[in-house]
């Protein structure tokens, strides 16, 4: 049986660079996107290998039952989570509609996407599932200097990461791995898109980032962060998480036993 692999955003940057990888590894493909003619141009382009072009819009309930449908009937050897939406924005100008379309995409879709591939990856021994996220996921405790400001963006990337972590240890003694990948500035449509100009900022290629994850999945990492030369200060991170998590009592810590000012609250 010949490897599958769905690719969701796979009609451009990072979600075509998977696979056109993949293709060259010898994978056929269910390729998920939004636009028939970019899907159609790159099955195209793909003729090595089997492509299959499904059109869907993950940020509606038809999109994503479309793609958990086709997760969930055929024999995946791969699940990749890629689709993003570009609301790249300060919290107070976001409308109640990018926000939940951010949330949809970014953690509803992939949740429900890789709820529907898991059972068969578990009947047949083994899968891969891989979340992209970005480096934006640690920036949570950036001060006000930190711009552009992007909570609910930040936010999302920061579920991806702690959620692939949790899976990969509830999965990983059946034979599915499952990675997440951060990368920083890739040069993609993504800040076009937001009217963002960074042609004069320096950014990583979408092949480097696909290069990355797929030898960090045979480094055994969980969290592959593709720009980042010392593994050391991602461990550091999940170390001082862990230590946060075990260092709780049911006992009110001491500094909150005093009296509050009134004044200050």
């Amino acid at each position: 049986m010949s490897n599958l692999a769905l690719v969701t955003g796979a009609s451009s940057g990072i979600g075509k660079a998977y696979a056109e990888r993949l293709a060259s590894r010898g994978f056929d493909l269910i390729i998920v996107g939004r636009r028939q003619d970019r899907l159609d141009e790159l099955q195209e382009s793909l003729d090595e290998v089997t492509v299959e072009p499904l059109v869907a819009d993950l940020a509606t309930d038809d999109g994503i039952k479309a793609v958990a449908a086709m997760a969930g009937s055929r024999p995946l050897t791969m699940l990749i989570n890629n689709a993003g939406v570009a609301h790249y924005m300060r919290f107070a100008g976001l409308s109640a509609d990018m926000a939940a379309e951010l949330i949809r995409v970014k953690e509803l879709a992939p949740t429900l996407l890789t709820l529907a591939a898991v059972p068969g990856m578990l009947e047949r021994g083994g899968g891969t599932i891989i979340n992209i996220s970005g480096m934006i996921a640690f920036s949570g405790p950036a001060g006000p200097e930190q711009m552009p400001r992007r909570a609910v963006y930040t936010g999302t990337l920061a579920h991806s990461v702690a959620w692939t972590q949790q899976l990969h240890a509830e999965l990983a003694s059946e034979g599915i791995t499952v990675q997440v990948v951060c990368p920083g500035i890739v040069a993609t449509e993504f800040h076009i898109r937001q009217g963002m100009d960074l042609s004069a900022v320096p950014r990583m290629s979408a092949e480097d980032v696909v290069t990355a994850s797929l030898r960090g999945i045979e480094l055994g990492e969980v969290v592959c962060a593709p720009g980042v030369e010392n593994a050391d200060l991602l461990q550091a991170v999940f170390d001082a998480d862990l230590s946060a998590f075990g260092g709780q009592s049911p006992e009110l810590a001491e500094r909150y036993r005093a009296r509050p000012d009134a004044s200050s609250i």
